[in-house]
């Protein structure tokens, strides 16, 4: 795919900085692989098969309404093209995607100013997902959608990546060319808490095993599998340049609490019309009086009791409260104003996500 001169420069920016750390994050890396008994060789391997195999994952939530109140899944069946914020005006994360906004301030400082390059526009801005390293049936970060889609890995190669959240501008960025930094992190969490981007009793050595075993592996039915629930911690992807639902798309993962609605309907168009492989993870129900008041803050428990059908919340009954916010906006007003409320919905699908049970 040729790229914009924008697209090249913040990979550029990206390359370089990670280039400029790299002496420091090999030390890191041999230090950890020395303390676990791991040889240069299998790391190596591991390396490669993780730049061969690892796909990444964009989360999104299919019902929710743009400007024209068309949904994100009638656009996508439509165009044919993932879109960015600063195109959608939708966002699972800061909803800022305007020039001056916040993320326009924070991709200007993460990508060194190649966005606001003179006669770049708003369909060349990355697109954000996670790198799906530990195939986690949810996902690899949840918090930004109920359903996901996984590209083919050759898209992973015009991303660049941060260990963790990019809004918070962290240290640790870089390439496919330049991964040395990410790597080092990755495995850096993993000796010192056994623990990594969601994964719980995850050591060095079981991190590289599982970039040896298990990323080759066919994808497989995610219905019956325990979700992993990873909120916060994700290794997160920047994709520049255009995703086009027949060439980069492999697999549609969605939330089964769409299935026979007009939103599952038209994700199944979408699959049928682009080629793309459909399943169903195995989705998240919450009784109202389940709802916690220490998790997303006290007001979750009355917004889950207000759209609550037969006494329970899903992906679909927080996602109908959106567009229902999105027509009638007076009708809310008791809570706060449009932007407050949009948050809250968004925080009550966080509070879904951890504490909800599988269907």
């Amino acid at each position: 795919m040729k790229l914009s001169m924008s697209q090249l420069f913040a990979l550029e920016h990206f390359t370089k900085y990670a280039r400029n750390h790299k002496h420091q994050a090999k030390a890191t890396i041999n230090h950890i692989l020395k303390m676990s008994n791991i040889s240069d060789k299998i790391f190596e391997n591991a390396v490669v098969n993780l730049k061969t195999h690892a796909k990444i994952g964009l989360h999104f939530h299919p019902d929710r309404p743009d400007s024209t109140m068309k949904s994100v899944a009638e656009a996508l069946l439509e165009q044919g093209i993932y879109k960015s914020q600063f195109e959608t005006f939708i966002s699972n994360g800061s909803v800022s995607a305007y020039s001056g906004g916040e993320r326009d301030i924070w991709e200007k400082r993460i990508f060194g100013g190649a966005y606001q390059l003179e006669g770049t526009t708003n369909n060349q801005r990355p697109k954000y997902g996670a790198l799906n390293l530990m195939l986690h049936p949810d996902g690899p970060a949840p918090r930004f959608g109920s359903c996901y889609f996984i590209l083919s890995p050759e898209v992973s190669y015009r991303s660049t990546y941060t260990y963790l959240d990019s809004h918070q501008d962290p240290k640790e960025k870089g390439t496919y060319e330049e991964f040395d930094i990410i790597l080092a992190a990755l495995l850096e969490e993993a000796f010192l808490r056994d623990f990594a981007i969601g994964e719980r009793n995850l050591t060095p050595a079981r991190l590289i095993n599982h970039l040896l075993v298990n990323l080759e592996n066919p994808f497989m039915d995610q219905a019956n599998k325990e979700p992993n629930r990873n909120l916060n911690h994700y290794l997160e992807a920047q994709v520049h340049g255009d995703i086009s639902l027949k060439e980069d798309v492999e697999v549609l993962v969605a939330d089964p609490s769409f299935k026979d609605t007009y939103v599952g309907r038209t994700m199944e168009q979408i699959c049928l019309k682009y080629s793309i492989d459909l399943y169903w993870h195995m989705g998240f129900v919450l009784m109202v009086d389940e709802v916690p008041a220490d998790f997303r803050g006290p007001s979750m428990t009355s917004l889950a009791k207000r759209i609550a059908q037969n006494n329970f919340i899903d992906a679909n009954i927080i996602g109908s409260a959106v567009m229902d916010l999105k027509r009638n906006p007076v009708s809310w007003s008791d809570r706060g104003t449009y932007k407050e409320i949009l948050q809250e919905l968004k925080l009550l699908w966080h509070v879904l996500v951890r504490y909800g049970k599988t269907i």
